[in-house]
């Protein structure tokens, strides 16, 4: 892959989240979102898609916008830790936890630092559907990654969470990729019935 292919996608991400924050509508906005993504995907060079998958592509499976999973927490303190995630081009990426949110109806999630060049905030999720078959991805999904655009707003002390727009790492598509999963603390025991699924099932 041509690293101004990659380049190139994130362009495109930004903008796209860029007017999802943008849109008055927010099931207009998903949808934009939703659209944008399944393009990106069937026809980008960077696609995560593996060629055959790609071949058979006719959408992602993104449930309907259900604005009661949407929320804006405050970020509160926590103690630190550090989450090292090996991969085979980056060598070892560390993450450091900066705090802690508390989601109504679905439990604490923490909130992860790039501690290496570029920074950004990072906040994955592993709910109960992970281990259904059909449900979601078994390593969890993302929620935000503002190093790569996924970035819904807030302020310098809360985030905005729409559970909505969570989806699935580079790496349920391609093995190839090394992406960071969801840790104890990103792990909640409640069914999210939103976002995007994992698998052939619709």
């Amino acid at each position: 892959m041509q690293a101004l292919e990659i380049v190139d996608w994130r362009r495109r991400v930004f903008a796209l989240y860029t007017e999802v924050r943008d849109h008055p509508d927010l099931a207009a906005a998903h949808d934009l979102w939703r659209r944008g993504r399944d393009e990106l995907f069937a026809q980008h060079p960077a696609s995560p898609l593996l060629d055959d998958d790609r071949d058979a592509f006719t959408g992602l499976r993104v449930l309907p916008y259900d604005p009661e999973w949407r929320f804006t927490c405050r970020i509160e303190p926590i103690d630190p830790h550090r989450m090292e995630v090996e991969t085979g081009t980056d060598g070892t990426v560390p993450f450091d936890r900066i705090g802690r949110v508390d989601v109504p109806g679905v439990g604490g999630l923490d909130v992860w630092r790039l501690a290496s060049y570029g920074g950004g905030v990072f906040v994955p999720v592993k709910d109960a559907l992970s281990r259904v078959p059909g449900g979601t991805y078994g390593g969890g999904r993302y929620l935000i990654d503002t190093i790569k655009g996924a970035d819904l707003g807030g302020s310098p002390d809360s985030l905005v969470l729409d559970f909505n727009f969570a989806y699935n790492p580079s790496c349920a598509y391609d093995p190839m990729w090394a992406c960071p999963l969801a840790q104890v603390g990103n792990t909640v025991d409640v069914e999210i019935p939103v976002g995007e699924r994992y698998g052939s099932a619709r």
